[in-house]
């Protein structure tokens, strides 16, 4: 099983940055499907970003150029640099996992689709300030 931790999270005023990290550890790592979803208050999770193995990413459009998924196996570690950042991006964010899904030489990621991921993390909160 994966074990997930994430941490970068904090306190920015609107147009900063942000880079949260994902430290990811256990065995086949470097295969699995990854992504980050962000929860508000009263609001449903979302999907923010997903990236597969062949480093393919997939973004929410409400994240489109400003957010960069990028995962770095030799570190263990899934990147989320944050710019340009609006009050409506303040959310707890998850990392998530699961593995891919091989049919014939293809492993397919399920890209945003929450209810696929079955390893998350404790989420770091991400508060953007106007």
């Amino acid at each position: 099983q994966v074990h997930l931790v994430e941490s970068g999270g904090g306190s920015v005023q609107a147009g900063g940055s942000l880079r949260l990290s994902c430290g990811v550890s256990g065995p086949g790592q470097r295969t699995w499907c990854l992504a980050w979803f962000r929860q508000a208050p009263g609001k449903e999770r979302e999907g923010v970003a997903s990236i597969d193995n062949y480093r393919r990413v997939i973004y929410a459009d409400s994240v489109k150029g400003r957010f960069t998924l990028s995962r770095d196996n030799g570190a263990n570690t899934l990147y989320l640099q944050m710019d340009n950042l609006r009050p409506e991006d303040t959310a707890r964010y998850y990392c998530a996992a699961v593995r891919p899904q091989v049919v014939g030489s293809d492993w397919r990621c399920p890209a945003l689709a929450l209810v696929q991921y079955n390893t998350w993390g404790q989420g770091t909160q991400v508060t953007v300030s106007s």
